[in-house]
Parts: structure tokens; sequence; C-alpha cells
């Protein structure tokens, strides 16, 4: 089986730039997606509560996924190899857009994978210290940091919806299935109960 993976970090980000990149490449080789797995969570999320896990353990050798860069898999190197391992020792493919990558389970793919998981490591911890040193920066200069105090907008996904949440809570349901119901992420719902808008 064939199968489009997709991951963005929080719900403010759209799927759908990945999605059209894994259609338009399936076209160029007349392939077929015959399943998506779209997830909204932060790459450092351990893989095993990810659908990618699940998806994992349930593929077959000579399954592959297809994804927009290897970087949708995990947030750092350790992640990202042990994922490629995995999917070696099932004889998965593991096939990328942007960075072009055919990985299976031959020296060369190994090779790739690792050389690809440390640049994309350094790189990030080299934003992350740059991203720091700046701030610093700023901080020492005098200038203030984070939102302006009052700025804080009243508004948010749930405004107007409080019926929708109250039906949904006295249904039973968890945060997670009325989040899913609603099209909003988890925590969404979690601000919004614990701010007392029901």
């Amino acid at each position: 089986m064939v199968y489009g993976y997709i991951r963005v970090s929080t719900d403010k980000q759209t799927v759908e730039n990945q999605r059209f990149e894994i259609i338009r490449f399936c076209q160029t080789l007349d392939m077929k997606i015959d399943r998506w797995i779209e997830e909204i969570i932060s790459g450092c999320q351990e893989v095993e509560k990810r659908e990618l896990g699940q998806l994992l353990s349930k593929m077959q050798k000579g399954d592959i996924i297809i994804c927009a860069e290897l970087s949708r898999l995990g947030r750092n190197l350790l992640m990202i190899m042990s994922i490629l391992h995995q999917c070696m020792l099932s004889d998965v493919q593991v096939w990328t857009i942007k960075d072009n990558y055919r990985l299976g389970s031959d020296i060369t793919s190994k090779v790739l994978a690792f050389a690809f998981g440390l640049s994309a490591e350094i790189e990030r911890n080299l934003i992350s210290q740059r991203t720091k040193e700046a701030l610093a920066r700023k901080k020492a200069e005098g200038v203030s940091l984070g939102r302006p105090k009052g700025s804080k907008s009243k508004v948010n996904k749930l405004t107007g919806r409080e019926s929708e949440v109250k039906r949904l809570l006295e249904m039973n349901m968890t945060k997670s299935a009325i989040a899913k119901v609603l099209g909003v992420h988890r925590c969404t719902i979690s601000k919004y109960l614990s701010e007392g808008k029901i």
C-alpha cells in the first residue's frame, strides 16, 4: 500500500500544502495514495503517541510512505533515525518530495538518512541559538519582549459556539472528542473551559 503522511505542528497551520505536493508528485509517477494519515501534533511528541506510530506497527513489506519532507516524520535526529530504522527492518520505503529521497533498506539509504537527519538537527540548533542570542540582545537593550499587556484577543475559535460546547459536554464526551467534532485542537477546548466560558 501507498500511504500519504502529513503532519503540522499546530491547528493554525494547514495540511493542504503538503497534501497538494503529495498528490502532484503521485500524478507524475502515475501512483495513487491508498490511505492518508494526517495529524496536528508536534514532531517532538513520542512516535508511539502519534498516528504515525500506529501506522508503522501495521505496515508490511513493500509498503511506501510518501511525505513532503523527512522533517515531517520527527523534529530531531534520533527520532528520524529511529523511524527510518523501524521502516528498514520492515522493508518499508520512505519517499520524500522536497528532499527527493527514496529510502529503503540499502546502505545508501541509511547513509543519506543519517546525513539528512544530522544536518537538520544542526540547523535547528543553530536557529534556536541565534533566536536566543537575538532575544537576549533585545532584552539587554531594554526592549519589552512578548505580547503587550491587555492585547490578548477576547475572541477565539469557539466564540459564539458556547451552546455546541455545552451540548457536547452534557453528552459526557471527552475534550479530545469534542475538539474533533468542532474541528479545533484539544488544547483550545481545555483553555476555553479553564477560562470559565461555560
